[in-house]
Parts: C-alpha cells; structure tokens; sequence
C-alpha cells in the first residue's frame, strides 16, 4: 500500500489516495471467454486483470470518451472510507490504460471527498475529462441524501467539492432500493433508473433535461417500450450518436437474471424507441448483468461480470459486433489559447448546430494546458465556442455533414480567445456570405450577436467592423465587394440596438492577407470579417 496525491490526466489533483495492491504477473488468469458466431466470428470478453480487478467484487463501470480512464466500484476493499462502519462499502476506484502498451495501472481509491461513509460511484465523465458525476446529493460536498450530483475541474486544477443536481419533485420518484444515472456526452439530458415505490427493485428509466437556471425538468418516462410494467429496468447507457441507448432489464426474452438490451431513440420526445434488442452471449449470460459503458468509437464495451471472474465479479471487456455499434460520431480535440500570450486558458465550450442555434451541448478545457474533446454525431453543422472572463468569445464552424458515415473521425482545432484590449483584432469565423453576395446568410446572425452582447456589455468600447477578400478578381472589385460586407454586417450590428458612432466599417479587399493566395486553403484564411477595438 502506499499514499499519494494522485491525477486523471497529469492536471487533476485529488486529495490523498491509495494505490490497490497489483497481483504477481505469474499468475495465470482465467482472462476471457468466447463464443463463434455464424462460423467464423469470434466475441472474447477480456478480464482487464489484477492491476482493476482482485478477489472482491468490481462493479459499475465507466469510462471515458478516449478509453483510457476507467472509474469502478471496489466493494468491501479494506481501503475504502468507513469500511468498518458500513456494510459491504462501495468505493470508487480508478485505473488509467496506457496509451503506448494498452495496458492499465495499478487501481488507485479515489479519496474524500468523491468517496464518504455511504455507498458511491461515478456515473458519468464528461468527454473532456473536467466533469464527473456522482451519487448521491451533496451540498458544497456535504452528503446530503438521495440524488446525483456534479463535481467539475476548478482553474486551479483542483476539483470542485461535488454540487447536487436540483432535479424538480426527485424525491416522488427515487423511493425504492436501488438508482442510479447516467448522462448524454452532450450534457443535455440526465438519464435516471428509479422507483416511485416505497422498498420496492421494481425500477424505469426517466429522463431529465436542464432547464437553464441551474435546475433540471421532473423526471419524465421514456416509455413503456422501455419500461415495461412488472419488470426491472436500470444502469442505462447513452452512447455518444446521442440516440442509441443500452440498458438492464429482467423481461422475456433474456438469458436469465438481468440482461444488456440495445434499443434507437425515434424522435426527441424521449419515448419512442425501437424495438428493444438483447445483445446475447457471451455479454449476456444466465446471471446478472448491467452496467454496459463504451468509448466514443463505440469500439469497445465495459460491464460487470461474474462468470469466471477472479473475485466476486469483474471488470470485463468485449469488441462489439458492428450491429451492436451505436452510430459513428465526430470527436473533436483541441487547445485552448490567448490568442497574445498563446497561454493555455481554461474556458467554457458551447456547441450549437447550425443555421438555427439550437444548444447542442457544453463542455470544459482543461487549466493545465486548455485541452478539451467533445464528440458530436454526424449529418449536422456545428459552431463551437470557447468563453472566458475578459476574453472575446472565439467559435469555430464544422461542417459534419459532408463526412461520410464511414466510422470514427477525429478533429483536431485549436481555439484562441483575443483579450478585451484597444488594439485586439478579432476574426468572426462564422459570418456567411454567398458567392459574389453582401447579404448576410442566416447562420450569420449568431456570431454577430455575440459582437452586440460585447458592446451591449462594455458601453464603452468602439470597433472597426472589416472585411477581406483573396486575390482572385480586380483590385476595385474586391475592395467594392469587401466594403459592401462590412457594411452589412454593420448595419445588422446596429439594428440591434448598438448606436451608430460606435462602430464605423471598412472593406480592405485583397490588401491584408494573412496567408498565401496560391492555394485553397490561404485564399480561405484570406476571406474574412473581422473587427477591432479601437475604444475601451
């Protein structure tokens, strides 16, 4: 045993924890079990090993987005808080796989306050790694009942003490034995397992929305297709398509006890379904099985098992078939910088589709070196956003609906916040214009919002709104061509209640590049809008 201060990704300081004790590698594991299907396929569950696993039982996994951080439940280990004084104590635990071997740590107990003297878990991680969420409520990581609450990284690198979620009329609905959650990668729906029956194992699935005041809807149903009357339904997994949902259930149909079934949201009332399928053996088998999490890719799922497991039940693995796969997503990595120090900053992402703005999601850059992951599903165009206090807020367009369903892609951009300094030049990556046009398009209007909130916000700042253009084309028609768009995109500006002195516009045509006008990809950077604050 040793004690040390130890950290998800190199940034995140915990309070102090205790490394599980790691098995002589001599030891021959009864590692994984296997099935051929149609002849030729073969499934094998891999045993993660000594180094997660031991004699006792592992239980509730969750990993994250990148499969390389992996949060368990240890039950009754000797290490874990108060486990003299409650009966089979369920601490959290974590391991980290590396990146270069595959293989993973020694477990290591996460520590006060993530883990106190009642039962706990982690049932979610954010895909960037800032945010968890735990069970039970806490009040400013006081221990305060029934609930789930969010612990999400501080500036300083430290977590925050964990805050529970104000979910309206919860305590009608968790009145039985056991619940549990789970959230949507986006963070826009909280996915319960419940029962509004006092004592009773009898749970269903609700979900919940954020309402934007820092509160959450009443839990609503998913459905009776999901919830089906007289059985148990619980530990659901949202995969990050955003609709493909894997949950427990005892119904017909299964292999005995409780069962990993795979079901398709319809629509976006949350209680239309597909007909729910069981994911069969070797996931399933004759004795309890829930807890089903995956990675972003889909590649990969994580789930409890007893069956020929070296403790009491196990931390397993298994490659899915593709039918089993949720639909491929997008993830998107990148940094965080000031865009005059290139310091990493820590700052809030927003991601919205577009052309209609429509919230799609949040996430966290990290405050060690800005880094941020966030995965969105295909057939759609997103903007994303960083804000910081002080900053201009800095978004980015991408357009996914071009990619071909043809399995994960990865993207990596970099985001740079300009300083609210006289002297700053910001680009606006998302003012539309078409060929040969100055009318501004629609998806336009969200980005220049942004530019009325910072005059609305800072009355006395004045800017230069401007606009560039490539090479291609006269001298006179890129400098006609580029004045026009400066002056719609300032005649909007002002329509929105901004008053006319503090904004003046400019069209500079091709006499301001940034980049390269021989090729595609610096005529782009080339054509732009931007301002500048000539008046703080």
């Amino acid at each position: 045993m040793k004690s040390i201060f130890c950290c998800f990704v190199c940034v995140a300081v915990f309070y102090v924890a205790v490394a599980q004790p790691s098995a002589d590698t001599s030891v021959k594991l009864t590692e994984q079990k296997e099935k051929i299907i149609t002849g030729s396929t073969i499934i094998k569950i891999e045993n993660l090993g000594f180094r997660v696993n031991s004699e006792l039982a592992e239980l509730r996994p969750t990993i994250s987005a990148d499969g390389n951080l992996l949060f368990f439940i240890c039950e009754a280990h000797p290490d874990n808080s108060h486990v003299h004084e409650v009966n089979n104590s369920q601490d959290i635990w974590y391991s980290v796989r590396d990146t270069a071997t595959g293989k993973w740590t020694d477990a290591v107990h996460l520590g006060f306050p993530f883990n106190t003297a009642n039962y706990n878990a982690v049932y979610w991680i954010s895909p960037d790694k800032n945010r968890i969420l735990l069970r039970n409520a806490f009040i400013n990581g006081d221990y305060y009942g029934n609930g789930v609450s969010m612990s999400s990284m501080n500036p300083d690198g430290r977590w925050s003490k964990p805050q529970m979620l104000k979910i309206k009329n919860y305590l009608k609905y968790d009145r039985g034995f056991q619940s549990g959650a789970a959230m949507s990668n986006d963070g826009q729906a909280l996915l319960l397992y419940m029962s509004d029956k006092p004592k009773s194992y009898i749970n269903n699935i609700y979900v919940c929305f954020p309402v934007g005041d820092g509160t959450w809807t009443e839990p609503k149903s998913i459905g009776k297709k999901i919830n089906l009357p007289g059985f148990n339904q619980m530990t659901p997994y949202l995969a990050a398509d955003g609709v493909t949902l894997y949950f427990s259930s005892d119904r017909p149909g299964g292999l005995g006890d409780q069962d990993i079934w795979l079901t398709k949201r319809l629509d976006n009332t949350w209680i239309k379904w597909s007909d729910p399928v069981n994911l069969g053996e070797p996931i399933n088998t004759p004795d309890f099985d829930a807890f089903f999490t995956l990675d972003a890719g889909g590649e990969y799922a994580y789930l409890t098992s007893s069956f020929q497991s070296l403790g009491k039940s196990d931390i397993v693995r298994v490659k899915l078939l593709e039918i089993e796969k949720p639909d491929p997503v997008v993830v998107v990595t990148g940094n965080v910088y000031n865009a005059k120090t290139k310091q990493p900053i820590s700052a809030s992402l927003i991601y919205e589709t577009l052309p209609d703005g429509v919230l799609a999601g949040n996430g966290l850059s990290s405050p060690g070196d800005g880094a941020f992951q966030i995965t969105l599903p295909y057939d759609k165009n997103y903007l994303i956003r960083a804000t910081a206090n002080h900053f201009f807020a800095q978004s980015e367009n991408f357009n996914l609906d071009s990619l071909v369903k043809a399995g994960n892609k990865t993207i990596h951009k970099d985001l740079y916040l300009v300083p609210i300094e006289v002297g700053q030049v910001v680009r606006l990556n998302n003012v539309f214009f078409d060929f040969d046009k100055w009318d501004l398009r629609p998806e336009s209007f969200i980005e220049l919002g942004r530019v009325v909130t910072l005059l609305k916000e800072n009355p006395a700042i004045e800017i230069e709104l401007s606009a560039h253009t490539d090479a291609k084309g006269s001298d006179e028609y890129n400098m006609k061509l580029s004045d026009n768009r400066a002056r719609s995109a300032m005649n909007y500006i002002i329509s929105q209640g901004i008053a006319p002195h503090r904004i003046v516009h400019h069209g500079y045509g091709e006499t301001k590049p940034v980049a390269t006008n021989d090729s595609d990809e610096g005529r782009q950077l080339n054509r732009r809008v931007e301002f500048k604050i000539l008046k703080n």
